[in-house]
């Protein structure tokens, strides 16, 4: 059990029958009147955000997840494919579950997944990954005004913005929760 008092940033709870996750929350102690908590909560299945007051003596059940580490096999269409390596059961999640963590999935690859009763929710990611550049425009020189960027496109797919000095084959390091490059990885 998990009561409004013990809300932190990233507590999983149980609200109206769906698993939660505490996005920010506020204590708000009125003149009169009870006090009260503010949260901002995010479905960790839909992903919708909601935000609701709580009664600091209400209660909420934690939500039974379960972490497992299972292997990228492959992506068709809008679904992913992931495999236990121990029972070799496959499990299907949808583009749209996945949210940006799709532009980091490796084939081969073992991640951390969510499951809520028995299904996939979401996949956890490290906090930056190293992927090879695929596509990149060659530097002009003369183009050496610092902070300057271009585009570049990794070897998943996905569309960051570069030094001037990156070029293709280069391995860089891109942070998984704002999508942005950090540094050139060896």
């Amino acid at each position: 059990m998990i009561s409004p008092n013990e809300f932190r940033k990233g507590a999983k709870m149980m609200f109206e029958g769906a698993p939660y996750i505490i996005v920010d929350f506020q204590h708000v102690k009125m003149g009169r009147g009870r006090p009260h908590v503010k949260a901002k909560m995010k479905h960790l299945i839909t992903g919708q955000v909601i935000e609701k007051s709580f009664l600091t003596t209400e209660n909420f059940d934690q939500p039974d997840l379960e972490m497992r580490t299972l292997q990228f096999l492959y992506s068709q269409g809008e679904e992913y494919t992931f495999m236990d390596t121990r029972s070799y059961e496959q499990y299907m999640i949808d583009e749209e579950h996945l949210g940006d963590a799709k532009w980091y999935l490796m084939e081969n690859h073992e991640y951390d997944m969510q499951f809520f009763e028995g299904r996939p929710i979401s996949v956890e990611l490290p906090a930056s990954v190293v992927l090879v550049v695929t596509e990149s425009e060659p530097a002009v020189k003369g183009d050496s005004v610092s902070n300057i960027m271009k585009p570049a496109k990794v070897e998943t797919g996905l569309q960051i913005k570069v030094p001037l000095f990156v070029k293709e084959g280069d391995k860089v390091r891109i942070d998984t929760r704002t999508n942005e490059y950090m540094e050139r990885a060896n």
